[in-house]
């Protein structure tokens, strides 16, 4: 149940976002859902990867290199999903910082900790 309630405050976040970030641009409810589910799926098998390969740079910037590889997984999705448009980089930034903080909030009111 916890992970319909994570998908779903996601692809409120994500559609809600799009509503007030220049550049983010989601045509429906369902390309939302699409890119909640993606985002999730690139999270839990791509993001470690990148995170491995990068160590030395995100020690050497104090972890802040992280927010750079959350902007090109926000990159990556913005390419398979055709409903899902950000017009660049810093937008994917901006994006990724406002999406994780809005997730890591409502998860906390909403999620159960079973």
């Amino acid at each position: 149940m916890n992970l319909i309630i994570k998908l779903l405050i996601s692809t409120i976040v994500v559609f809600v976002l799009s509503y007030f970030l220049p550049g983010v641009h989601v045509t429906n409810l369902t390309g939302a859902l699409m890119v909640a589910v993606v985002l999730g799926l690139l999270n839990t098998f791509l993001k470690p990867i990148l995170v491995l390969l990068t160590i030395p740079v995100t020690l050497l910037t104090l972890g802040l290199f992280l927010l750079i590889i959350n902007a090109i997984i926000i990159l990556i999705c913005d390419y398979f999903i055709v409903e899902f448009r950000v017009d660049g980089f810093l937008t994917a930034l901006i994006f990724s910082v406002l999406l994780s903080i809005t997730q890591s909030i409502l998860n906390k009111i909403f999620v159960s900790e079973d």
